[in-house]
């Protein structure tokens, strides 16, 4: 089985999972209506659940499309057994890869050890680590936290996870106690980037945090060399986070390179919403062919 994640063009970018929201149907939406991103998750489901009487009606989490791959199945819980035993149903599923949750801060999760709560049980996390392994056989294994429980402990805690040398991590620049309050402090991550390239510089690292378009995903992607990005609430904000509207543009204008002026009338519809999107407009209405436009989008990033 090969490492998708290894495979992927960066920055590449990723629908996290929201429980109550990423279920099949609005994957399938996101999927197939909406521009979608290079990489879905399922909600986060308990492995307490899937390896007991309740696994006929918590299996239906796990349902996905070949709309929806490369798609990866998040599981959360606290039994080392009920993570291998969880790794080998997701294994037989056909998923992409496997996610264990150690970033969620609702107190449900939290009281019971789960969740973000794991960020201060190092020794169990490693015990739950080596069972996902032994379970999900070659599948690419991922963990998806925060910086930290009640304060940041990124560098001792993040360290220990990629000591562990799993496939990926996704980090959100938040401690649990923050919620989703408060700005997403992205220095951290960066400082992520710096400890996995020390440590375990196969591993991928995915920024997560106050990201709502892919101009944003690509100033991160250059500040602070993530592989990729990870975006949750801004698709609420924006249906269309995952489109790159310049690219769309390029492809609008070379299917129509032949009657160039025309599409002067779209410049307004691909090119807003960012920095320098005003700028960029005015010199793209001032030219006269493809290969001009072309020229000035190359450089927008220096409007």
């Amino acid at each position: 089985m090969t490492n998708f994640w290894t495979k992927l063009s960066k920055p590449f970018t990723v629908l996290a999972p929201m429980e109550g929201v990423t279920d099949f149907a609005f994957r399938e939406i996101v999927a197939t209506v909406l521009p979608k991103p290079d990489v879905m998750f399922t909600e986060f489901t308990n492995i307490d659940a899937l390896t007991s009487e309740g696994y006929k009606k918590t299996i239906e989490r796990f349902k996905f499309s070949k709309n929806q791959k490369p798609i990866v199945a998040q599981i959360w819980g606290t039994k080392p057994e009920n993570f291998y035993e969880s790794a080998k149903i997701v294994q037989k599923l056909g998923f992409d890869g496997i996610d264990i949750n150690m970033g969620c801060p609702d107190r449900a999760v939290t009281k019971i050890g789960a969740g973000a709560a794991l960020i201060n049980n190092f020794e169990l996390v490693k015990e739950i680590i080596v069972a996902t392994k032994k379970g999900v056989g070659k599948l690419p294994i991922s963990i998806k936290t925060r910086t930290g429980y009640k304060t940041v402990v990124t560098e001792k805690w993040i360290s220990f996870l990629l000591e562990q040398k799993i496939d990926a991590i996704t980090v959100h620049a938040r401690t649990a106690k923050q919620m989703s309050e408060s700005l997403a402090d992205w220095d951290e991550i960066g400082k992520v980037v710096k400890l996995k390239n020390s440590i375990s510089p196969n591993t991928i690292v995915i920024g997560n945090g106050d990201i709502e378009s892919m101009e944003q995903v690509n100033e991160v992607y250059e500040k602070y060399k993530v592989d990729g990005v990870m975006i949750g609430r801004g698709i609420f904000k924006n249906p269309w986070v995952f489109q790159d509207n310049i690219k769309v543009l390029l492809k609008h204008l070379e299917l129509n390179k032949n009657d160039y002026e025309p599409m002067k009338k779209f410049f307004k519809m691909y090119i807003n919403n960012f920095k320098g999107a005003s700028v960029l407009r005015q010199k793209l209405m001032e030219t006269k062919n493809i290969t001009e436009a072309k020229k000035v989008i190359s450089c927008y990033n220096d409007l």
